[in-house]
């Protein structure tokens, strides 16, 4: 078993509970997590924009916890795994470095959001790599 992939599935699993707890608790969630004042406002409205946006970023996060559990060897070998690993990886280490050019033009979001959700991403997505590292050659 690797540590790295149970710890980082682990991650992916909390980042999805969060969103779940968006949707449930709608707008001042939105506004805690840093979804923007838009999104928030269009829960408070009881638009479904945000559930469906928050909906679709909950089953990617799940998807990859899965996927990263299989890595772990916790559960059985999916198709493609060392791809999708790697995709998750890139992604999640794309997104932390590009938070950091929001800073400056936050896009309706603080600058504190792209700073700290940069830094998450960009620690999960080394957790990842130095998991998806060790076992790369048994995959």
């Amino acid at each position: 078993m690797n540590a790295l992939l149970i710890v980082g599935a682990a991650l992916s699993a909390i980042a999805a509970i969060l969103h779940i707890g968006c949707i449930y608790y709608g707008a001042p969630w939105y506004r805690l997590f840093g979804a923007g004042e838009k999104m928030a406002m269009l829960a408070e409205q009881g638009s479904i924009q945000p559930t469906f946006i928050t909906t679709a970023i909950t089953l990617v996060l799940a998807s990859w916890s899965v996927y990263a559990l299989s890595g772990a060897g916790v559960i059985i070998k999916l198709p493609l795994l060392k791809w999708i690993l790697a995709a998750i990886t890139f992604i999640y280490l794309l997104r932390g470095i590009a938070g950091f050019f929001f800073i400056t033009n936050p896009l309706g979001r603080s600058p504190e959001f792209w700073i700290w959700s940069s830094i998450i991403c960009l620690s999960f997505g080394i957790i990842h790599l130095i998991g998806l590292k060790q076992i790369w050659a048994n995959v």
